[in-house]
């Protein structure tokens, strides 16, 4: 029997790209044989996570079309034509059984050639808002799975499960204390975390730069601060580490699991995979929704785990005035944050990956 070949088509951010590692992790476990392909861009973070990962990656010449004016736009026809001819050409000399979308741009062509080409497609959709990418997809999808039931609203309901956001299982793997000692920690001190996804977000920097003194040395906290490579070299010109020894700030974590285990308490964007991250690591949380997204999904997402129990909220305007305040609020109660940690532990779907590998596989063996 061959062995099934699937494509992951997933690009842009954290929040596409982690997703569909965790899948394809996920089809090795249910079957070391199947051959994985990824299909991304060479100018985002897919580039150098999914090698990391340990699977290859094809690239294709595709962005967004820019709402305001701008002169790339004038370039987004000839991109699209490339991409397409790229698309056709990788899924001819591949192959796949099941190509998988997990949105971002890059998912767009090949998916739309896959479905042209009548190769079975399966959407994984993260937000409670889908993106345009597998809205447009949705047409040509065998299935569609989705992390929050108020997707169905703008997907075919006949063709969607709600399953959760698939997690990398290596999340949990961590030990406290080796955590602590692989950050030069002690662990007679709070650590916080703040992430601003894997580009970083320009708020929570600001309200950082204008906070660390009183949260490092008043406070007393060890603290974990990935400001996104873009803000990187900026900060670390305004921002004296020398005099701030309990400051770890870094452009990109790529020890994930590390950063979790030891962090008592984590600042973030609401994004669907930083949430469902936070659920499986079960690690108490202040959101921090990003204004600039399509739909407002990330207060949705943040206010289905404040609801639970699981985080706190803290709107983007009024972050540099007040998230100090919060932040000693709830690192220093010890109850509390247990309360935190089961709450969302309590929202986690751990099998989310298995469950759609699973479906992944099935498909293809029809195919084989």
């Amino acid at each position: 029997m061959d062995n099934p070949r699937i494509l992951l088509a997933a690009g842009g951010t954290g929040g596409h790209v982690y997703p569909a590692i965790a899948i394809a992790d996920a089809l090795k476990a249910e079957n070391p044989e199947t051959e994985i392909l990824f299909v991304g861009t060479k100018n985002h973070m897919e580039w150098n996570a999914v090698p990391k990962a340990g699977y290859p990656i094809k690239n294709v010449w595709i962005s967004g079309f820019h709402r305001r004016f701008t002169l790339k736009n004038f370039l987004f026809p000839v991109k699209l034509l490339t991409s397409l001819f790229q698309s056709l050409s990788i899924l001819s000399a591949y192959k796949p059984q099941v190509v998988v979308s997990c949105g971002g741009y890059v998912a767009g062509p090949v998916g739309w050639v896959a479905g042209k080409k009548g190769i079975p497609i399966v959407i994984q959709e993260q937000n409670s808002f889908p993106g345009v990418t597998n809205r447009l997809l949705a047409k040509f999808a065998n299935k569609i799975f989705t992390a929050f039931k108020e997707a169905d609203r703008f997907l075919p309901k006949e063709k969607t499960e709600v399953v959760g956001n698939p997690t990398r299982a290596t999340l949990t793997d961590a030990d406290h204390k080796k955590a602590l000692a692989s950050f030069g920690f002690s662990d007679d001190r709070p650590v916080l975390l703040v992430m601003g996804g894997s580009g970083g977000a320009k708020t929570i920097n600001e309200a950082m730069k204008a906070n660390i003194e009183q949260l490092h040395d008043e406070a007393g906290l060890q603290i974990i601060w990935q400001c996104g490579p873009r803000y990187y070299d900026e900060l670390t010109t305004e921002i004296n580490e020398k005099e701030l020894k309990n400051l770890r700030l870094t452009a990109y974590l790529d020890n994930m699991a590390e950063a979790y285990a030891a962090a008592d308490l984590v600042i973030s964007r609401a994004g669907a995979s930083s949430c469902s991250e936070l659920m499986l690591t079960g690690t108490p949380s202040i959101l921090v929704p990003s204004p600039n997204v399509a739909g407002d999904h990330q207060t949705q997402n943040a206010m289905a785990m404040v609801d639970a129990g699981a985080s706190k909220i803290l709107e983007d305007s009024a972050m540099k005035e007040t998230m100090t305040e919060l932040v000693e609020q709830l690192i220093y109660d010890q109850e509390n944050l247990k309360r935190m940690n089961q709450a969302a532990l309590n929202l986690a779907k751990p099998d989310a990956a298995k469950l759609i590998a699973k479906e992944i596989l099935e498909i293809a063996k029809s195919k084989l």
